[in-house]
């Protein structure tokens, strides 16, 4: 299976100055530099005047990846091998993300807590801080999974 990730920057050349196309590279190159641990917490919305709109699940998401905001954007960019995206506009929207990402489940998505993700912050590797609050998240939703099977 070809990559569309890969593909973008080709067609964005090829296109010139085609709006839908650099929505969809946009949100493409997100979901890559973003990656699935990201998924469940922030999702792309639209691309508007090359500012990336993110819906993310509550307000401890978008003070982290504000913090994260200028190395997304520089990630981007370079899968895209050019400016697409010159900001990102997170904005709290639980409801986009159970309708985005495709998540139907009612109970709510597990956060790491405040002192996770200000260690997470800590981190300079940003693949090494992904890495970590994928881990911490996968965690506490494994944690909440059996918590929620336990019959008391």
């Amino acid at each position: 299976m070809i990559d569309a990730a890969l593909l973008f920057p080709k067609l964005l050349e090829r296109a010139g100055d085609n709006h839908e196309l650099a929505e969809s590279a946009a949100i493409t190159a997100w979901k890559r530099v973003a990656g699935e641990g990201l998924a469940h917490h922030a999702t792309p919305v639209r691309l508007r005047d090359q500012t990336l709109v993110v819906a993310v699940a509550d307000d401890v998401w978008k003070k982290q990846l504000e913090r994260m905001s200028k190395e997304l954007v520089s990630r981007i960019n370079k899968l895209l091998r050019r400016e697409v995206v010159t900001a990102i506009e997170f904005r709290v929207n639980a409801r986009a993300m159970k309708t985005r990402t495709g998540i139907a489940r009612i109970n709510k998505v597990v956060a790491p807590p405040a002192n996770v993700i200000a260690s997470a912050a800590e981190i300079q590797d940003p693949d090494l801080r992904e890495r970590f609050l994928r881990a911490a998240t996968n965690c506490l939703d494994r944690r909440e999974a059996v918590t929620s099977r336990s019959p008391n």
